[in-house]
């Protein structure tokens, strides 16, 4: 989200940006049935404001209980490129690289079109990310692989660390 940030023309809000992207799912793990409802009361609780509370809930607009329309730039690039990103992460790890270093756009694609690989990942959301951006669906992918290539070592190095 930070490099989306800088990318978008809001380097300003950059950390911002990258907040939001990291206590997106905040509540998933331990209320999975109440994603981004429980959400507001747990960032309440550490101090959040409300801008923040209302970016982290919009990316599940239309899929949750929360009616939180992603309005700001930044909550419509979290909400098209969150399903994006595990797509992406998956078609990167079988590559023999295990890397999105060396990913590209046609790659990509070529899984995305299979409804069985990465299933979870929802493509109709994902399209409907891309038109609130008003992006074709490959400048989306295109514009998150570049976004997971310039943070993809200190997350291997975050996650090795676990």
């Amino acid at each position: 989200m930070k490099w989306f940030a800088r990318d978008q023309g809001f380097a300003g809000e950059e950390e911002f940006w990258g907040l939001a992207g990291l206590l997106h799912d905040i509540d998933f793990e331990q209320f999975p049935e109440l994603h981004c409802v429980k959400a507001p009361e747990l960032l309440r609780e550490g101090g959040a404001g409300e801008d923040l509370i209302h970016a982290v809930c919009s990316h599940g607009y239309d899929l949750t209980a929360v009616d939180a329309r992603p309005e700001h730039r930044m909550e419509k690039v979290l909400f098209a490129a969150d399903e994006l990103t595990g797509l992406i992460w998956a078609a990167a790890i079988i590559r023999p690289s295990k890397s999105v270093q060396d990913l590209e756009v046609k790659s990509v694609k070529k899984k995305y079109k299979a409804a069985n690989f990465a299933a979870g990942c929802s493509r109709p959301v994902i399209e409907k990310g891309a038109a609130m951006l008003g992006w074709e669906l490959d400048f989306l992918i295109e514009k998150t692989i570049h976004a997971m290539r310039s943070c993809e070592a200190e997350v291997n190095a975050a996650t090795a660390a676990l």
